[in-house]
């Protein structure tokens, strides 16, 4: 799965003031999960989303990251739902905090427990983050837009040989998922990397110029 990336301080201008809109328009949304204006950030493993989240966090303000790599296993790759419903969606629904172990990816086991508290805004990022199963309780969707291909590439190259197995697997398994539970159809916003930074795009025309399914990624625009 990928890991977490910090923060860089090179972006520009542009790209800052681009997030600072982004942000003021999601930190205006209704609530959608109880208190909390949960906001989902999906694409294809390798398209950038962890950085990306990190980034947009910080625009609001420190707002806590729910990394769904935290949530799914090496049994689990996609099967992961009930678990999230369970330990993070309706307790904060409720206005209760959320408990949960991340898992481990090196151990194979979870760990420590975690505990959020609802909080007005919440990130949550990963390969399937708009599923059908989560996108009733989001605010918003965003989808981060790099082709499925250039996307895998980051992430071997990212992991080493030493991971080859695991992301022939995970491709098969990403592949799936999304044929039968394609989330891009669905976004609201689409989120670009630039040179300098990041470009997006929201409202009903964002995702109509190439409505093709999600696994046919190659045919997106190029970031």
């Amino acid at each position: 799965m990928e890991p977490r990336r910090s923060h860089q301080s090179d972006e520009s201008h542009e790209s800052h003031e681009s997030l600072e809109s982004l942000a003021r328009e999601l930190a205006g949304l209704p609530p959608s999960l109880g208190p909390v204006r949960l906001i989902g950030i999906d694409g294809h493993a390798g398209s950038g989303k962890s950085t990306f989240a990190g980034r947009l966090a910080e625009a609001l303000g420190g707002v806590p990251v729910l990394h769904l790599d935290d949530i799914a296993t090496h049994e689990e790759l996609f099967g992961w739902q009930e678990r999230l419903r369970a330990q993070v969606l309706e307790p904060l629904a409720a206005g209760r905090p959320a408990h949960w172990a991340p898992y481990d990816w090196v151990r194979r086991r979870f760990g420590p427990e975690r505990v959020l508290d609802p909080v007005p805004l919440l990130l949550v990022e990963g390969v399937g983050a708009g599923r059908r199963a989560l996108r009733p309780h989001l605010a918003r969707l965003l989808w981060m837009e790099t082709p499925r291909a250039r996307s895998w590439g980051r992430g071997r190259n990212r992991d080493g040989r030493e991971l080859s197995d695991f992301w022939d697997g995970w491709e098969r398994a990403e592949l799936a998922h999304f044929s039968d539970d394609p989330s891009r159809p669905f976004a609201d916003t689409l989120v670009r990397q630039s040179g300098t930074g990041y470009e997006w795009s929201s409202g009903t025309g964002a995702t109509s110029e190439t409505s093709s399914s999600v696994t046919d990624g190659d045919g997106l625009p190029q970031a």
